[in-house]
């Protein structure tokens, strides 16, 4: 006999951060996905005639249903409800992968058709507005430039502008070291107007506070000296966008948007964008072709004469 499930989704939570090097935040998602998982089909489960310690092979297809339509009836996203059937689905691959279960259960349930949205970008010269709207040459003004001008720059997630050490900008290599999801590394370039705004803000910060362009550790600070986190850089955009304009709610996501959608109008190749932006697959980056694809047909009905 198995151990019980509940047992079963800490081991696989536990297994995830030591032996698959998932971030401890991301363990802690699927643990709490299952858990709900968990909570939901045990009454299902105990109205079989179950034993009060639910056991793996005592799930099956219909219990996972059934849950989906929990979270249906919840009106939960359609994204949402595919997140936590895929941390479902790894959890029962885990189970039946270490001999637990025989059967799988997951394996005969549909993922939720996805509708496929076009991502929240910026045009150019929107970009650039919103970047020179920070020209407060205050200590908190330039690192707040330097942090936007990254994000742009390099196409990295707002939690990996957060996750910056000094010491991964290589400033005469033009290059940054980018921890990402699943603790991921990746080399990105990274431009010298960025570069620029971060030796200003970071030279700064030596004549404030007294730490210098060459101490390690966080790259961007919050005024206690600690490591900004990735709120707070996100009510900075969204004020800053407020106060120039931006007809449209700005996240730092949609600067990375912004970056690769900007490069495949200007002609880069699709799997050079994915590699940038540390996409583990091609039809992730995809979604950005929609953009392209979409200014390429404003085009052709202004400029072919028999569209």
């Amino acid at each position: 006999m198995s151990e019980p499930l509940s047992s079963l989704i800490d081991a696989f939570s536990d297994y995830l951060s030591a032996e698959k090097g998932y971030s401890h935040h991301t363990a802690r998602c699927y643990r709490h996905d299952l858990r709900e998982f968990y909570a939901v089909v045990s009454g299902g489960v105990l109205k079989r005639g179950g034993s009060a310690a639910v056991l793996p092979e005592q799930i099956t297809a219909l219990d996972i249903r059934a849950y989906l339509g929990v979270l249906y009836q919840k009106k939960n996203e359609k994204t949402t409800i595919a997140r936590k059937l895929a941390a479902i689905r790894t959890f029962f691959n885990y189970l039946e992968k270490h001999g637990i279960i025989q059967i799988n259960p997951s394996e005969s349930v549909v993922t939720p058709k996805q509708n496929r949205s076009i991502p929240v970008w910026l045009p150019v010269d929107d970009m650039f507005r919103l970047l020179d709207a920070m020209n407060d040459v205050t200590l908190l003004g330039l690192r707040n430039r330097a942090i936007f001008e990254t994000i742009y720059s390099c196409g990295i997630r707002v939690s990996e502008a957060a996750g910056l050490n000094v010491e991964d900008v290589d400033v005469t290599g033009r290059t940054a070291r980018v921890k990402g999801k699943g603790a991921k590394e990746r080399i990105v370039p990274i431009g010298r107007v960025s570069l620029e705004h971060i030796g200003a803000y970071r030279r700064q910060l030596g004549r404030e506070m007294g730490i210098g362009e060459e101490s390690r550790g966080a790259l961007f600070l919050n005024n206690r000296g600690k490591r900004l986190t990735t709120r707070s850089m996100g009510r900075i955009l969204e004020s800053v966008s407020r106060k120039c304009g931006i007809p449209m709610p700005v996240s730092p996501h949609a600067l990375r948007h912004s970056f690769a959608t900007h490069l495949l109008d200007a002609g880069a190749d699709l799997k050079v964008v994915q590699e940038l932006l540390g996409h583990k697959s091609l039809s992730t980056t995809q979604k950005y072709t929609h953009v392209s694809i979409s200014r390429l047909m404003e085009t052709y009905d202004k400029s072919h004469p028999r569209k």
